[in-house]
C-alpha cells in the first residue's frame, strides 16, 4: 500500500490567507521552520497506478499539480484517480470535488449521511451523474477499493459541521456517524485516517489498536489556544476536536494504545506543533509522533 499526504493543515491551510499571526508570518516569509501546508487530504494506492483520495480539500487542484503520480498519463483526458472517500460534510472535506467537474469518471464513496449533504446542495450536480458514481457505504461494512484494498467507514466522536449547527450553544458530541473516519487495509497492513475527532472513546481505542499507520486529528495543541490568541471565542471541544497536549489529550491518550507509525494531520494555523523549533514539536516527536507535511510518503 502506497500513501501520500496531499495536505496536512486544517481548514484555511498554513499560512491562512487572512492570518497575520506570528506562525503564519513565518510561513509566508519562507521560514524553513514554519513549512507551509495545504488543507488535509491523503492519497492511497494498492499498485501505484490507481489512486484514491481520502477527502477532497479546497486546495485539491494545487495538490494534484504538485503530485506527479496523480497526473494524467495517456490520451487527451485521463486521471489515475479512481475515487474519493469522504470522512465528513465540512467545506474542507468536500469543496475539492468541484475541482473534479470536467466529466471525468470516478466514484465518490461516503456514508448515507454525507451523501445527503451533497444531495442537499445543488452545486454538486456539476459532478455529472452519468459520469461520476455516488456510492453509499454503510458504517463498519468493508468494501473493495482497487486491487487488494478494502475500505471501511466508521464513526468517531464528533459533532455536526459548523454550517449545519443548530443554535449558538455547544453542540452534542456523538459517535453515530456524524463524524466519520476511514480504515484502509490489505493482506499485510492496516491504515486509519481520522482527521476529525472530539474525544477518545473505548470503541475508537479498540479500532486504533494494532494499526500499522494512523493519521490523527491534530487541530489544536491547547483546547483554548484560539481563545487565548484572540482568534475565536470557541475552544477545541466546542469545535469538535481533541487537543494534542495536556492530560487527556491525544498524545496522552495514545500512550496506552499499541500502534505502528502515528502521524499528526489537520493542524490549525494556530497550533505551535507546526513550528519545527517549538517545544510542542519536540514534545510530540519525543512521544513518537510524526508531524505530517505535504508530500510525505509512506509504504506499507
Amino acid at each position: 500500500m502506497k500513501v501520500v499526504i496531499l495536505g496536512s493543515a486544517a481548514g484555511g491551510g498554513f499560512p491562512q490567507w487572512n492570518s497575520n499571526a506570528p506562525g503564519c508570518q513565518r510561513a509566508r516569509a519562507g521560514d524553513p521552520a514554519a513549512e507551509a501546508r495545504t488543507q488535509a487530504s491523503v492519497a492511497i494506492s494498492a499498485n501505484g497506478l490507481t489512486w484514491f483520495l481520502l477527502n477532497a480539500s479546497p486546495d485539491l487542484r494545487q495538490q494534484l499539480e504538485r503530485t506527479p503520480v496523480l497526473h494524467p498519463r495517456e490520451g487527451l483526458r485521463h486521471t489515475p484517480i479512481g475515487g474519493v472517500l469522504l470522512s465528513g460534510g465540512d467545506v474542507d472535506v468536500i469543496a475539492g470535488l468541484l475541482t473534479m467537474r470536467e466529466r471525468q469518471p470516478f466514484t465518490v464513496y461516503a456514508s448515507e449521511r454525507i451523501h445527503q449533504v451533497l444531495e442537499d446542495n445543488p452545486i454538486f450536480e456539476v459532478l455529472a451523474r452519468d459520469v461520476v458514481t455516488r456510492e453509499a457505504s454503510a458504517l463498519d461494512r468493508p468494501f473493495a477499493l482497487g486491487e487488494g484494498l478494502t475500505a471501511t467507514f466508521f464513526a468517531v466522536p464528533g459533532k455536526v459541521p459548523l454550517y449545519l449547527e443548530n443554535g449558538d450553544g455547544p453542540q452534542p458530541i456523538v459517535e453515530d456517524g456524524t463524524t466519520v473516519a476511514v480504515e484502509i487495509a490489505n493482506e499485510r497492513a492496516r491504515m486509519l485516517y481520522v482527521p476529525g475527532c472530539a474525544a477518545m472513546s473505548d470503541r475508537l481505542r479498540a479500532r486504533l489498536a494494532g494499526a500499522d499507520l494512523i493519521f490523527f486529528d491534530g487541530t489544536l495543541w491547547h483546547d483554548d489556544e484560539m481563545v487565548r490568541a484572540g482568534l475565536s471565542a470557541k475552544t477545541g471541544r466546542r469545535m469538535g476536536h481533541m487537543s494534542l497536549g495536556g492530560p487527556g489529550g491525544t498524545i496522552d491518550a495514545f500512550r496506552s494504545i499499541e500502534v505502528g507509525r502515528k502521524v499528526i494531520i489537520h493542524m490549525n494555523n494556530s497550533n505551535p506543533v507546526l513550528l519545527a523549533d517549538s517545544p510542542e514539536r519536540a514534545e510530540a516527536e519525543a512521544a513518537g509522533w510524526i508531524v505530517g507535511s505535504d508530500g510525505m510518503e509512506f509504504e506499507l
